[in-house]
């Protein structure tokens, strides 16, 4: 049954202690002994009228009062009231905070002749029923980004030598607004794969609060269903850019349908498109995808009437949190006998990179063979090296000099005497 109405004496008070005495809507509530809804509910339907305190003298009259703050039914038919626009009513729902109670409202405050609350909830859903006959996933604006590698290749041949080498596309898609991002990577590896993320949050020029990923090795060491271990440089990545890596589920592909849709769109927009054309380089290709992508984020969704770019720039781009100053550069470490050195592609390694390095990214090999090491390979530079004493081959100690360098940034420094439970190699 529905609930009977207040009398007018009763919203009189209730506007009166509101506007005038300045009461909260719960101290209101209180005072009166009704419920804070009930309270809510008479203050929007004073608003939705036009009403403010005190009222006009017209309306000391509860007669009058009634028949502003509960106006008769239209006579219109059904057919020839306003209908709301459903896909406006879909795209505003994945704004944060925003519910179809409000967009009743906003649709009641432009429409005096428009429908009830009910029938505005049950319209709807009957209108998104009739998207997809699958579970619909509602994704707000600013809150995922979903990432993984495509299962189709490009080929890239080296001009010198004649070698054709497969090349991995990497795809990240927004979910409020599709806007897709994909780029060519030489492999699948970890420095590929965070080259990749990096990249892609320039694109997108912030990133999201979560970063919803496939279980690749690169950045998913162990995948389970309940505890899955996250790669500890994929980690740093996150930390870095202020969001929270949450791997898909194992054998779920639903969790990541966003991404999934984005890859087979990429693959026939974009890389089918390619197909009969050769590149020499892995830059070459990178521009081609490039001019399809702008293409691609550009064209009109049928369902939507806009382009994902239109949508990015009114729901993603205001959400998303904003870059750090500094890019995240990825570096790595090893240790050759008793040595270990640390080395790094960019001049402007960062503090927390290098502390990752000397803490976690040492991959030893074995004590017993000490041998002296090569010249790094060109574009790299020696940052810290050291001997460090090793208890066991998995859990290595830091020295002094690394906390040193830790400290004072990337510089050479080294310990006069190495310890004694490293043997000295012979001259």
């Amino acid at each position: 049954m529905p609930t009977e109405r207040l009398s007018m004496r009763h919203i009189r008070e209730v506007l009166r202690l509101h506007y005038s005495v300045g009461m909260s809507q719960r101290t209101a509530a209180r005072s009166l002994g009704l419920a804070q809804g009930t309270v809510s509910k008479y203050l929007n339907r004073t608003r939705r009228a036009g009403l403010t305190w005190p009222l006009p003298p017209e309306l000391d009259d509860d007669v009058r009062l009634e028949n502003r703050l509960y106006p008769p039914p239209s006579d219109l038919p059904s057919e020839q009231r306003p209908q709301p626009d459903w896909a406006l009513v879909h795209r505003e729902l994945r704004r944060p905070n925003v519910t179809l109670m409000l967009l009743w409202e906003e649709y009641c405050d432009a429409n005096s002749d428009g429908f009830s609350y009910s029938w505005f909830c049950e319209r709807y859903k009957e209108w998104a029923v009739c998207l997809k006959p699958t579970l619909r996933q509602v994704h707000i604006a600013g809150e995922k980004l979903f990432v993984d590698y495509s299962g189709h290749t490009m080929e890239v041949v080296d001009g010198l030598s004649g070698e054709v080498r497969t090349t991995q596309i990497f795809v990240a898609v927004l979910g409020a607004s599709n806007y897709t991002y994909a780029e060519a990577s030489l492999s699948q590896s970890l420095p590929d794969w965070i080259a990749s993320h990096v990249r892609a949050f320039a694109y997108f020029g912030g990133t999201a609060r979560q970063t919803v990923s496939d279980n690749l090795k690169a950045g998913i060491t162990r995948a389970c269903f309940h505890e899955p271990m996250i790669n500890r440089t994929y980690a740093d990545l996150a930390r870095h850019y202020r969001t929270a890596i949450v791997p898909a589920r194992p054998y779920r592909p639903r969790d990541k349908a966003k991404v999934e849709v984005g890859v087979q769109i990429v693959g026939r927009w974009i890389l089918a498109r390619l197909r009969n054309r050769r590149f020499f380089s892995l830059v070459a290709l990178n521009e081609a995808i490039y001019a399809l992508l702008v293409e691609l984020n550009d064209r009109l969704l049928r369902s939507w009437g806009r382009s994902r770019r239109e949508l990015f720039e009114e729901l993603d781009h205001p959400a998303l949190t904003p870059l750090p100053d500094e890019p995240y550069e990825y570096a790595s470490g090893s240790a050759v006998g008793s040595t270990s050195i640390i080395t790094s592609r960019s001049p402007n390694i960062t503090t927390a990179s290098l502390t990752t390095l000397c803490i976690r990214r040492l991959r030893l090999a074995s004590p017993k063979r000490p041998s002296r090491y090569s010249s790094a390979a060109s574009g790299w530079r020696r940052i810290c090296a050291a001997p460090c004493r090793i208890a066991r081959p998995r859990f290595p100690s830091i020295c002094r000099a690394h906390i040193a360098a830790i400290a004072t940034g990337p510089m050479s420094a080294f310990v006069p005497k190495p310890p004694r439970s490293v043997p000295m190699p012979r001259r």
